[in-house]
């Protein structure tokens, strides 16, 4: 099929990639000159692993091509997916503007026959809001579908090749059975729905997720009380059916592109609705409590952080990702300097990134030993794997002395009580310190 994806963030690009490497056309379109000459370059904008390697192939293949013209990207297209970015809103809702755009873009270009499918995140009601927009300006009855994604950051292309289920809501038959074609090639699931339900499905799934990493870090703060065990505690939960062990990685809290604005999002279109959702509120007063639990540890520890030299370990929201979008790292960064302390930080690809947001606040390095070099403590707020692997009896002999507030439980018990001299307090567990 000959398909245009409008965006080339990080839904628009992963998605257009993989629909090119099942055997489709696709050409993909974005307003950022400067993005499409360096995708033109086989050069992705974001760091995902395996993207480049596909966008190159695939590219090298003639199946996936890039331009800043809707003329040309929509002249053929049998299905335009529109993948552009719905941010939060003061308010809390989603900000439609940039999908309203990209509706009256394509109503000038896009053929009678053309399926038009919104995968960007949105509340409901939105497809038939979009829909009204496009046929105002093109004149005759537009074929919407609903499919949302179900991406993460770091995993796009196995979410994508790999997919759990694939979610088309429509009320025109024909093109569901015609998207259900387009993914065909996965061999996946495929839920139909009505539009409203699918856009639903996107909203429910996150804050969902989000609720069950509120409630472990809660779950976590309350073994920490009583003197038990929160991994021991999530593998006996997750080993039930009914809970799964997913989402049940205790730390400070969730963050990135989708989370905290979706459920945002999903509390704001209950709220239109006279919904009380207190289950939502209580997610996120959690997780904006639990981003600061590093912080309140070494407090506790130290009485004062006035001139320590903090070392901070990641600064992207999660591993595999360079995406610095509502990190723990940006909350952590905030209080720590607010409260006197000195700030050295490490990431191995969100340093760019992390300027934009943090600015000149802290210090920032290229490796870890230089992060953690005459440091009073360590903070990890990220569990990258260099990060997990490092030796600590190497880290001990460049600082102060070892102290480490562990946000992500990365090292093992027995990683440890192998120290010499350590003091190490992770999250949901009790402290270790050896003297």
């Amino acid at each position: 099929m000959k398909i245009a994806v409008l965006g080339t963030g990080y839904v628009g690009l992963s998605t257009g990639v993989c629909l090119s490497e099942i055997g489709h056309h696709v050409i993909c379109i974005d307003i950022n000159e400067e993005k499409i000459q360096l995708l033109n370059q086989g050069r992705s904008p974001i760091y995902e692993p395996g993207l480049e390697e596909l966008l190159v192939s695939n590219m090298s293949a003639g199946k996936l091509n890039f331009t800043t013209s809707h003329q040309k990207a929509l002249a053929e297209a049998e299905i335009i997916i529109i993948a552009v970015g719905t941010p939060q809103g003061e308010d809390g809702a989603a900000d439609l503007s940039y999908l309203e755009q990209a509706a009256k873009d394509i109503s000038k270009y896009m053929k009678e026959s053309t399926i038009v499918v919104i995968k960007s995140t949105v509340p409901v009601g939105t497809n038939d809001y979009i829909k009204k927009i496009i046929e105002t300006h093109c004149g005759y009855r537009v074929k919407m579908v609903s499919n949302p994604e179900f991406l993460r950051q770091g995993s796009a292309i196995q979410d994508t090749m790999f997919a759990d289920r694939i979610v088309i809501g429509s009320e025109d038959k024909a093109a569901a059975e015609k998207m259900k074609e387009m993914y065909r090639p996965l061999n996946v699931p495929v839920l139909l729905t009505s539009t409203k339900s699918a856009e639903m499905i996107k909203y429910a799934s996150n804050a969902f997720l989000a609720t069950k990493i509120s409630y472990i870090n809660e779950i976590a703060n309350l073994c920490e009380a009583v003197g038990a065990d929160v991994e021991d505690v999530a593998k006996g939960m997750g080993k039930d059916k009914r809970i799964g062990e997913a989402f049940l990685n205790a730390g400070i809290g969730y963050g990135g592109s989708c989370f905290p604005k979706d459920v945002k999002a999903l509390l704001h279109t209950a709220g239109q609705n006279g919904v009380n959702f207190a289950m939502l509120k209580e997610t996120i007063r959690v997780n904006d409590v639990q981003r600061e639990l590093l912080v309140t540890k070494a407090l506790k520890r130290f009485g004062s952080l006035q001139g320590k030299r903090i070392a901070l370990l990641g600064l992207a929201f999660k591993p595999e990702t360079d995406d610095m979008r509502e990190a723990p790292s940006i909350t952590l960064t905030s209080a720590l300097t607010g409260l006197g302390a000195e700030v050295f930080a490490y990431d191995p690809v969100a340093i760019e990134n992390a300027r934009k947001i943090i600015g000149d606040r802290v210090k920032y390095t290229t490796s870890i030993d230089e992060a953690v070099s005459g440091a009073d403590a360590i903070f990890i707020v990220t569990e990258w794997k260099d990060v997990k692997q490092v030796d600590l009896e190497v880290l001990a002999a460049k600082m102060k002395q070892l102290i480490i507030f562990d946000g992500r439980n990365c090292f093992d018990e027995n990683k440890i009580k192998a120290c010499s001299n350590i003091e190490y307090y992770p999250v949901g567990k009790p402290p270790i310190i050896i003297q």
